[in-house]
């Protein structure tokens, strides 16, 4: 999409598998990727504010702290931007703005007790590495609740297996589980705790929710991944044979489970179970699949809905809003293929 900051989405036929390789994971920035990795002799990760005491912690402090590993989809969190019905500002992403690893590191909560957390501590703040790519923007810093970083957060040093590359934050990376990439600060480099959320253009101006004509600061915080579904094959105007017709694609809610996958070919009049594929876990996305058999020829449209483990059902359509975040609407997302 862009190359000054890279902003790159995973192609349609790379999206097929539970482990998405980093080779082809979508890649989001704000601000400059730096030219060469940070040297781990010299780095160190700052720990401020409302603590006991301030702390800094080399590459070595982080590795001995015990390790945890856990499955998570990491969705831009302006994913679809690009389906929806209105034109919403900001990058035209499709379905390709996701993806899910095995990411390794250690529980933020782990870390920040060596600090000390004071009873005044409310929200935790992070700031990487990177700059703005000229002088007159912000740096990008972004704060989640201390209960969040406490319960479900880690602090990612590898993704799938290998030390975390650089378009993905290398040395260290945020990774509040289930929540939106935007929460996820890379190349990480100091952590501030704050009594009150972090402030700034990051903050205020974009990844809230908004209409035309309101401030962006009195809108919604983006934070969890709203349900939805994808289809990954066939792909969005596929001419496909008469015969049996695999279905398949992804679903994901963010913190919550995904319980079942249904498909209609029919525009929504009726719907059949999918039926789940591999892993199953807390935060990652669930695969699916559906026997389509058909027999007559003609035009489709192929639409998926999901159903978390709350009773929640995708809905039929996203509500629209400024910045296009957080887009799950059934149609938006939904195949048109023709059946020879």
């Amino acid at each position: 999409m862009t190359e000054k900051p890279l902003n790159a989405e995973t192609p349609v036929a790379h999206l097929q598998s539970w482990i998405t390789s980093n080779a082809i994971f979508f890649k989001r920035n704000q601000e400059q990727i730096m030219a060469t990795p940070v040297d781990l002799e010299s780095w160190r990760l700052l720990i401020q504010g409302q603590v006991e005491k301030t702390i800094e912690l080399s590459f070595a402090d982080i590795l001995a702290i015990p390790k945890i590993e856990v499955a998570n989809t990491l969705e831009c969190s302006g994913n679809g931007r690009s389906l929806l019905g209105e034109k919403a500002s900001g990058n035209p992403w499709t379905i390709g703005g996701v993806g899910n690893a095995i990411w390794g590191g250690v529980r933020l909560g782990d870390v920040l007790k060596k600090a000390g957390i004071t009873s005044a501590a409310r929200h935790v703040g992070f700031e990487g590495l990177d700059n703005p790519l000229v002088a007159s923007t912000v740096k990008f810093i972004r704060s989640i609740p201390l209960e969040k970083a406490m319960d479900s957060t880690i602090l990612a040093y590898e993704m799938n297996g290998e030390p975390l590359p650089l378009e993905h934050g290398f040395p260290l990376r945020a990774l509040a589980l289930g929540w939106t990439g935007a929460n996820c600060v890379k190349w990480l480099s100091k952590i501030t705790i704050l009594e009150q959320p972090a402030t700034g253009y990051f903050m205020d101006k974009v990844y809230r929710v908004f209409q035309k004509g309101e401030d962006p600061a009195s809108g919604q915080v983006v934070t969890t991944i709203p349900l939805k579904t994808i289809i990954t094959s066939p792909e969005n105007g596929a001419t496909l044979a008469r015969d049996t017709v695999m279905v398949r694609g992804a679903a994901y809610g963010g913190e919550a489970d995904v319980a079942k996958v249904e498909v209609s070919v029919d525009d929504g009049k009726t719907w059949r179970p999918a039926e789940f594929t591999g892993p199953h876990e807390r935060y990652a996305w669930r695969r699916w699949e559906y026997k389509w058999q058909v027999t007559t020829a003609g035009e489709y449209k192929i639409l998926a809905r999901a159903t978390d483990d709350r009773q929640q059902v995708q809905p039929m359509s996203a509500d629209w809003n400024v910045l296009g975040y957080g887009n799950n609407g059934i149609r938006e997302h939904a195949v048109s293929v023709t059946i020879q």
